[in-house]
């Protein structure tokens, strides 16, 4: 396998982002660019974000969650407390997660502090979810070996018949997670790769505001 991608080239010039624009607020700003994301279209799903956490083997590793909620407390995403990413969290609660847009030439960057939600916003979340996605809940254990796609199939089968006229419970070991922010990079594509780039880092109850070098 050999392929030459030199030749991949394009111009961003949709938008801009002048520091006498900006709000004082970061999330202010995530706020409005992710609603005009969704408005432009073109994008998917625009909530889903990549998210990077170290492991115990010392390596850094990143994968798609969904946002599920955004407010000025943090970001919150669920999964199993018990996969790979939990247990990075629990090892190490600094994470990354970032989101892309291309239709609008779009980056946000942003590094936090990752800790569980309460319990009764992790059971309201999981009972708003379809069946299936309860159930494939409870079918998963995320990021562990198993033998074959029909194990999980099995599972789901056994788990349709036991929860065929019952509420589906919240796995103990599924969850939210809420990232709290401590520093913010937009970055909006411009021509000639001279991007802009805005840090937002958190300065006890205010937030510093920098341009950075594309």
């Amino acid at each position: 396998m050999n392929r030459d991608l030199t030749a991949y080239r394009k111009s961003y010039e949709k938008s801009f982002l002048e520091e006498e624009n900006l709000p004082e607020s970061p999330f202010k700003l995530f706020s409005d660019w992710f609603a005009e994301v969704e408005e432009a279209g073109g994008v998917d799903e625009t909530n889903a974000m990549t998210i990077t956490t170290k492991g115990a083997d010392g390596f850094p590793k990143a994968r798609i969650v969904l946002l599920k909620h955004f407010d000025e407390n943090g970001f919150v995403f669920y999964t199993n407390y018990s996969s790979e990413k939990g247990k990075a969290i629990s090892g190490d609660n600094k994470v990354c997660i970032s989101f892309f847009w291309p239709n609008l030439e779009r980056q946000v960057i942003i590094k936090g502090i990752a800790q569980k939600i309460e319990k009764k916003e992790s059971i309201r979340y999981f009972l708003s979810r379809p069946r299936g996605s309860q159930l494939g809940a409870l079918v998963s254990d995320q990021s562990e070996v198993i033998k074959s796609r029909e194990t999980l199939e099995k599972r789901l089968q056994s788990l349709e018949k036991e929860y065929e006229d019952k509420e589906i419970p919240k796995p103990k070991f599924w969850g939210g997670y809420c990232i709290m922010p401590i520093e913010f990079e937009f970055w909006q594509g411009r021509a000639n790769r001279l991007h802009d780039r805005i840090r937002f880092s958190s300065q006890k109850n205010d937030w510093k505001i920098e341009r950075l070098s594309p």
